[in-house]
């Protein structure tokens, strides 16, 4: 009998408890985004992923090298990358990248391919206003047309210094430090 009046009271207690939360949330004031109102003000957070963007210089050129790992890592398949092999001018043949296909509609912007990217080619961004009548535009060309890869030079190797190299840094340390001492 006693446990049946406990129970009661406590549940009495713990529903009190609920209508004091409940209580402050109704008389505090809201907080509401005027979103299309206030659309210059709003700012999202730094690390908010909106879109995925391949950025692109005044030459209209990108990092992209055609890897695929950023399709790879892509847990929904959003990323398509349509690649071809020519042959330079050398003979080497090389990939190079004809189309780079983003579906934002079945994106989760997750972020793991722009962190796998070895190249640094692609970054999220904040713009998240992505509306459409049509699923067929929300998949988006990410290279811009006639674009190229950015051609980064090779840089050069050091000279190697000669195996009696050191010995004949010891030699020259030597002499010195006897003047040094000798003063």
């Amino acid at each position: 009998m006693k446990k049946y009046f406990t129970d009661i009271f406590s549940g009495i207690w713990n529903l009190l408890k609920g209508m004091k939360i409940t209580g402050k949330v109704l008389v505090s004031p809201a907080v509401t985004e005027c979103y299309p109102e206030k659309r210059d003000e709003l700012q999202p957070k730094e690390r908010f992923r909106a879109e995925l963007t391949m950025p692109h210089n005044e030459n209209n050129e990108h990092k992209c090298t055609a890897c695929g790992i950023c399709a790879m890592n892509c847990p929904n398949q959003t990323i398509t990358v349509n690649k071809s092999k020519i042959t330079d001018e050398n003979g080497k043949s090389k990939i190079v990248l004809d189309q780079y296909l983003y579906d934002l509609g079945s994106c989760i912007f997750c972020g793991l391919c722009s962190r796998v990217c070895p190249q640094g080619a692609i970054e999220f961004t904040n713009n998240f206003e992505h509306a459409v009548y049509t699923r067929s535009k929300l998949i988006k060309q990410l290279n811009k047309p006639g674009s190229k890869k950015v051609e980064v030079a090779k840089p050069v190797a050091p000279a190697a210094k000669p195996a009696s190299a050191p010995a004949q840094q010891e030699k020259e340390a030597a002499p010195k430090q006897e003047n040094e001492n000798n003063q």
